[in-house]
């Protein structure tokens, strides 16, 4: 099993039947352009598990820096063919992130996880991760001229 960049048009197509599994309001050429959009403005890469020639798991980071906690890995994206999952695949990718952090400079990995994702919660606990706080939204569309 190898860890590839996903830095490509072809490799991001590639990608992109495992992607929407998480994503499904994208379509390819959205996703494509979000990707390159993204890595021009804050550094987001998609890498990608590959065994056999087939891709198995994708991810999507970027490196960040904030006053409170310094330099990390933010996972936006990681996903895992529905049909392959435990087997190991997200489990390689996950690890292939965290030694790339640490290569980096970084030290912490964060994600956030939609609250119904109970399988995937689970899959970060055993993995060492920590619930460290809240994660807030105020939709704009929601809230065009209401008083805050």
């Amino acid at each position: 099993m190898q860890v590839q960049w996903a830095d490509t048009d072809e490799t991001l197509k590639r990608c992109f039947p495992i992607i929407v599994q998480l994503r499904p309001h994208l379509n390819l050429e959205a996703f494509i352009a979000q990707v390159k959009r993204q890595h021009a403005q804050n550094g987001y890469h998609v890498v990608y598990a590959e065994d056999a020639g087939c891709i198995k798991s994708v991810a999507g980071f970027k490196i960040d820096e904030m006053l409170w906690r310094g330099r990390i890995l933010y996972i936006d994206d990681l996903v895992t063919e529905s049909s392959e999952r435990s087997r190991g695949y997200g489990d390689h990718l996950f690890t292939w992130l965290v030694n790339y952090a640490r290569s980096q400079g970084c030290n912490q990995v964060d994600l956030d996880s939609g609250v119904q994702r109970i399988g995937a919660h689970r899959f970060y606990f055993r993995k060492g991760m920590h619930i460290t706080s809240y994660h807030f939204t105020l939709k704009l569309d929601d809230h065009r001229k209401q008083d805050l």
